[in-house]
């Protein structure tokens, strides 16, 4: 095995776990109602936290000018460093990571280490940069005229983080001295559909975290006391569409759904491998075990009404089911060439 293979394999996976305890943050920031503490944005100067009881105090004072403050006026100094301290770090995790990818990268590219890898590194920092600026976005959002941020930035600065997170790790398996699973093209097509139903799981996650559904419709199997809602319940704002994002019935009724289809999807590809491919039989019997599991956290919460140990512990699951499912559908993915580390990729 090429040495440097390894190094930036390493170096890849950390960035990931990185981005796993990132997540977590984030989760905690909006459980905890810390996200719009720090009302403006600071990427060189807002590294550094105030310093003074008098720099505190001017901190304070600019959040009690947004309309959150007003639901929580009775608010003590004290309080609001609590909130504070999950916003500045969740802000100084995202400037410890992109030093974290930024610096290597630079390293291993001036030493002629990256190869045909090169594009894709630069595309993900690019997404990593963009991500910055979403996650600014969002905060924005619950500035002005709304108590909260706008679920549909929070949704997208959620899924931009998972997709960064399956791009790095994607990236530092295809390093891996393993090599690819002989699978059916049915097999393949099975673990990229599982990946890509994950991913919109999540985002429906996140609109459900960002309407505050998980905290109404506290039943199972029975949502609104029927298995499924009435339709003039589930669609009834004009446009149609606003349903999909706006409904809180709607929203946790469709997360549902998705949940039951990923689930069922699972357990098919699981007896499927089982019968045609069982070298990859581990690592589908994880995801199928890691989505069961996922789903009784989801199940618990929501009739728990969404304490923060489980809608953490929650999340976290949907970030391990996001990486065995990468992990399942790198290893059965056909194309797992690229130009070795150190030599550019032929011309096309």
């Amino acid at each position: 095995m090429d040495p440097h293979h390894r190094i930036i394999r390493l170096w890849l996976y950390s960035v990931a776990l990185l981005i796993f305890a990132m997540v977590l943050v984030g989760g905690a920031t909006r459980l905890t109602e810390s996200g719009l503490s720090i009302v403006e944005w600071k990427p060189v100067t807002g590294t550094v936290p105030p310093l003074s009881e008098s720099a505190w105090q001017a901190e304070f004072d600019k959040y009690k000018m947004i309309p959150q403050f007003q639901r929580n006026s009775a608010m003590t100094l004290d309080e609001f460093k609590t909130i504070f301290w999950w916003e500045w770090t969740h802000r100084l995790m995202g400037r410890v990571i992109g030093a974290a990818f930024l610096l290597p990268f630079l390293f291993f590219l001036a030493r002629g280490r990256i190869g045909s890898l090169r594009g894709r590194l630069w595309g993900i920092f690019a997404l990593g940069a963009l991500q910055g600026a979403v996650g600014w976005w969002m905060v924005a959002s619950g500035l002005a005229d709304r108590l909260e941020v706008s679920q549909y930035r929070l949704a997208t600065h959620l899924i931009l983080a998972c997709a960064i997170f399956v791009a790095v790790l994607w990236t530092a398996l295809q390093l891996s001295p393993r090599p690819a699973i002989a699978v059916p093209l049915r097999l393949r097509t099975g673990t990229l559909a599982l990946l890509v139903l994950a991913l919109f799981q999540v985002y429906l996650g996140a609109l459900v975290a960002g309407l505050r559904a998980g905290l109404i419709y506290n039943t199972w199997p029975l949502i609104d006391g029927r298995l499924v809602p009435e339709a003039s319940r589930l669609f009834h704002d004009v446009p149609w569409w606003r349903n999909l994002f706006e409904n809180t019935l709607t929203v946790q009724f469709n997360h549902r759904m998705t949940a039951y289809l990923l689930l069922v999807l699972a357990l098919v590809h699981l007896v499927d491998v089982a019968r045609t491919a069982p070298r990859a039989l581990p690592l589908a019997a994880a995801l199928a075990g890691a989505i069961v599991l996922q789903a009784a956290l989801g199940i618990l919460s929501l009739l728990q009404q969404a304490p923060i140990g489980l809608a953490l512990a929650h999340q976290a699951g949907a970030v391990i089911v996001l990486a065995l499912a990468t992990a399942a559908a790198q290893r059965a993915s056909v194309n797992r060439s690229f130009a070795p580390i150190g030599v550019s990729a032929p011309a096309r």
